[in-house]
């Protein structure tokens, strides 16, 4: 007798992933603790909202470096609030709880900085994961945790919690990433060992903990394989990486290296990746991390916060090298007269004089930074200078602000104009077309001496090239024009990208 055919019984229906808003704040260090939540978000089963009509909770990470930006945070902790009603915040600011408490006391908790097991455990418990038959008995990987290593317990809503000793050092690698596909944060320390008058980074995220070189270079070996063509190296003082574990060495693919900073550039260089140095302090070996600039290993290009030139108001801000800055640069230069400077600085800190800041104009002139940024001071609170005697008003602040940024613009303008006429290497980040241009014809990328989202951008015409390049190629290009910040040129050629790591996948050859 013919048994009649049944379907098999339907597994059991997974209810919908939770689904979690993200707003990221501040700089790109806090940009990398950002990706290392998405990345567990997404190992935990949740799915990240596009929108706050989407999220049934938002976790913002948060600044707190200066007033504006704990203003910003703020504003940005309210609106979440208001769209879904549960937010947990995370970041610098968290370090803080009692200025966001007073402003939104309905949030429903705050971590500090780097905190991402307590950030997940607070998920955990506003949005439960479906646990079904098929995934419920998978084990939770926390970032910064080996294996084996038990889970912390997801703890009562509070402000803050303690701080695990898992949060630094050798953590894994985010694979959820906030960058475009061609170019990457890599962080190699976390805190500051400094003291500055005018900054409260060691209060909010401690003293510097720096990762093994290992962990570096493991982490940046597999962005080049995956398709990255531009490392960023960044920390709170990337000069001082190392010094806090007494640059021990650990392994990297059979070789031992020391977590010094100048071991870890010679090794990066090898990747083939464009590597770029943020956050240099003018340390006595940052001359050799120069000498490979010159010798073509890594990226001819320094972010140096220089702050000021004043000595008494570097003094007064304790910041290190007072008076020696203008040898440091004409020294590096000498070694590298390729290299591409950018700082940033203060204007109108307490005590600063008219004849301190024409100083600093004088520095501007003799230095001829490349690229420059400023900011006028203002009080954050916890941070020494606040009880300084000599407060700048606001009005003299801003005319100051104003005059420092015409010098700085005019030397920009000279520097790029020098430029013009040239061929150089430029990275593709956007498409610029216009409504009647076949897709592909214009472009934007930037050169090596121009960091992403601070720098210059190069604004190219594609040519005979039009509609073959894509996003993160390397291209050569004839730099025709320049203004105040930007080049203009046209794509000459299309070169093949080889970098010295196996490639995963199929990528071209660009």
């Amino acid at each position: 007798m013919t048994q009649p055919v049944t379907s098999p019984p339907a597994p059991p229906t997974a209810a919908p992933a939770p689904r979690v808003g993200f707003i990221s704040l501040g700089c790109p260090k806090a940009l990398v603790d950002s990706e290392r939540i998405l990345t567990q978000l997404r190992a935990e089963g949740y799915e990240v909202a596009p929108s706050y009509e989407d999220a049934q909770a938002v976790i913002v990470n948060t600044c707190g470096f200066i007033t504006p930006a704990i203003e910003e945070s703020l504003s940005a902790i309210g609106e979440a609030l208001d769209a879904t009603g549960k937010v947990i915040v995370t970041g610098c600011l968290g370090e803080r709880p009692e200025k966001i408490m007073e402003r939104h006391p309905k949030v429903s908790a705050i971590t500090g900085s780097e905190a991402v097991d307590d950030v997940m455990g607070y998920v955990r418990e506003l949005l439960p994961v479906d646990q079904s038959a098929f995934t419920g008995l998978l084990p939770v990987a926390a970032p910064g945790m080996r294996a084996g290593a038990a889970l912390p317990a997801a703890q009562p809503l509070q402000p803050v919690i303690e701080r695990e000793d898992t949060r630094h050092g050798d953590v894994f690698a985010p694979e959820v990433r906030l960058t475009p596909r061609h170019y990457a944060y890599v962080k190699v320390a976390e805190g500051c060992n400094h003291t500055c008058a005018f900054c409260i980074i060691p209060k909010l995220r401690g003293l510097q903990v720096s990762r093994d070189a290992g962990a570096v270079l493991y982490e940046a070996y597999r962005l080049v394989a995956g398709g990255t063509k531009e490392l960023v190296v960044i920390a709170q003082d990337t000069s001082a990486y190392g010094v806090d574990i007494r640059h021990r060495e650990s392994e990297f693919q059979g070789e031992q290296v020391r977590a010094h900073l100048t071991d870890l550039a010679e090794k990066l260089g090898e990747l083939g990746a464009w590597v770029r140095m943020h956050y240099v302090y003018p340390y006595p070996h940052v001359d050799r991390i120069v000498e490979l600039m010159a010798q073509g290993k890594i990226l001819p290009y320094l972010d140096v916060p220089l702050q000021h030139a004043s000595p008494k108001v570097l003094r007064a801000m304790r910041r290190p090298g007072a008076g020696k800055q203008l040898d440091t640069i004409r020294r590096w230069r000498e070694i590298c007269p390729e290299l591409t400077i950018r700082s940033t600085f203060i204007v109108g800190f307490p005590g600063e004089t008219e004849e301190d800041f024409q100083q600093l104009l004088d520095f501007l002139e003799d230095a001829q930074l490349d690229r420059v940024g400023a900011f006028t001071y203002s009080e954050v609170p916890e941070a020494d200078a606040n009880a300084l005697p000599g407060a700048v008003p606001e009005a003299v602040k801003e005319e100051r602000l104003a005059r420092f940024m015409e010098v700085a613009q005019r030397i920009s303008s000279g520097r790029l104009a020098q430029k013009v006429g040239r061929v150089m290497d430029v990275i593709i980040d956007e498409y610029n077309d216009n409504e009647d241009d076949a897709p592909g014809t214009r472009l934007i990328g930037r050169t090596k001496g121009d960091a992403p989202g601070i720098d210059g951008q190069v604004y190219l015409y594609a040519g005979e090239f039009a509609g073959q390049i894509k996003v993160g190629d390397i291209v050569r290009a004839r730099i025709e024009d320049s203004d105040e910040y930007d080049l203009f040129g046209e794509v000459v050629e299309r070169p093949e990208w080889k970098p010295n790591v196996p490639q995963l996948g199929h990528f071209g050859g660009h």
